[in-house]
């Protein structure tokens, strides 16, 4: 399988440490046996290693200040940390007294919170590695070559193994398994195991829509409690993320309440859903296209370290921008069609009027930009190029 380059930077200096969060299959052991080949390496998916250390955190110790010095100058990796959260404590005291540096990856700082884990009370950076995102795949084109095929992104998803398949489908049902299993019910993230099933199965045709826990909660037979933390559950296991309502003032004909709830990735979403795309149109295809967007607005703002907030804006009438980014300045319409016409351009010309953002953008599969009513009107290949060149996203 193709090493695909990866867009985060990972950049320590000596002695500085760092957490790398992801979701299960994003990548990153490959991402840190490939940057780091020479570093020290403790990976607790290995069972005797687990098994060592769980009953003893000390041999941690033991054997770093066994170890030779010019090796202890690399960052020390530490992969699913969480599965023994008693390893940070004597991570902290290397870090404190040997003035060593590791870099501590997983997928869920959740069991380490219940647990009242030493999370190392900001000695650490926090990084976080998401899905490929347009600049890893769009590589190297040759003369002609169209880049990255718009169907094979929203069906396959863009985890790297399940993107670089031919037969993705039986790994994204694979995964959708072994999420369950083993981050949730062997991690103990939750006693209800069936009520959580008939969740997941639940929130996936609700999936980017407005969430209602009452209306959840009775699809599934539990109560909206149980559903409102069985989405933290996912949050905090980094498969899923809240696009919350934009609100500048008081403004009684704006939804500020329910917020959206988005899986991390678009193939994970679409093998929830048992959706496959066959052609570039239809409402689902126009969903799926609005969550790809949504997932290389969250890879920009995180990886080039912009941490702008990325919100949707919707009246009680049913006018609705898929995402409003930072305090209000960029308004942005994900829109699948490959003509976009007046008619839809009336709720980002609503939130003009009322909010006068620095640009307005519909997002969309047509062939040539253009500027109707002074929105701009880009193809999606087009924004994205421009997203991640650098160019100024809040002008």
């Amino acid at each position: 399988m193709a090493m695909i380059p990866r867009a985060l930077k990972l950049d320590l200096p000596v002695g500085q440490s760092a957490f790398l969060w992801g979701a299960r299959k994003t990548g990153k052991t490959t991402l840190l046996r490939n940057r780091y080949p020479e570093s020290l390496y403790f990976d607790l998916l290995q069972t005797d290693l687990f098994l060592e250390l769980s009953r003893d955190p000390s041999l941690l110790r033991q054997r770093l200040l066994a170890a030779d010095g010019e090796k202890l100058r690399r960052p020390i990796i530490i992969d699913e940390v969480q599965k023994v959260p008693a390893l940070l404590d004597e991570v902290h005291w290397l870090i404190e007294n040997r003035g060593l540096g590791f870099i501590l990856s997983g997928s869920s700082a959740r069991k380490l919170r219940r647990g009242r884990a030493n999370l190392l009370g900001g000695r650490a950076w926090r990084h976080a590695l998401l899905p490929l995102s347009y600049p890893e795949i769009q590589g190297e084109p040759g003369p002609g070559s169209p880049g990255p095929q718009l169907l094979q992104i929203l069906n396959r998803g863009l985890l790297p193994s399940h993107y670089l398949q031919s037969q993705y489908q039986r790994s994204q049902k694979g995964y959708l398994v072994d999420y369950l299993k083993e981050e949730v019910f062997d991690e103990a993230l939750t006693r209800n195991v069936p009520a959580f099933s008939r969740f997941f199965e639940a929130m996936g045709y609700s999936h980017g829509e407005l969430t209602v826990f009452a209306n959840i909660a009775r699809d599934c037979g539990v109560d909206a409690k149980t559903v409102k933390e069985n989405y933290q559950i996912l949050v905090d296991t980094l498969v899923g993320m809240w696009v919350t309502p934009f609100k500048r003032r008081q403004d009684r004909g704006v939804i500020v309440r329910a917020s959206k709830f988005y899986l991390f990735d678009v193939g994970v979403a679409g093998a929830l859903a048992n959706r496959r795309l066959e052609a570039e149109r239809g409402e689902e295809f126009g969903r799926a296209f609005e969550h790809f967007i949504l997932m290389e607005l969250k890879a920009h703002s995180a990886y080039r370290e912009l941490d702008y907030p990325i919100q949707y804006w919707r009246t009680k009438h049913g006018l609705e921008v898929d995402f409003i980014l930072g305090a209000g300045e960029v308004a942005i319409e994900a829109k699948g069609t490959s003509r976009v016409d007046r008619r839809e351009l009336q709720p980002l010309r609503r939130f003009v009027d009322e909010y006068s953002p620095r640009s307005a953008i519909v997002v969309c599969n047509e062939a040539a930009e253009r500027i109707q009513d002074g929105i701009r009107i880009v193809p999606w290949r087009k924004f994205l190029s421009e997203l991640w060149s650098g160019e100024d996203l809040f002008p």
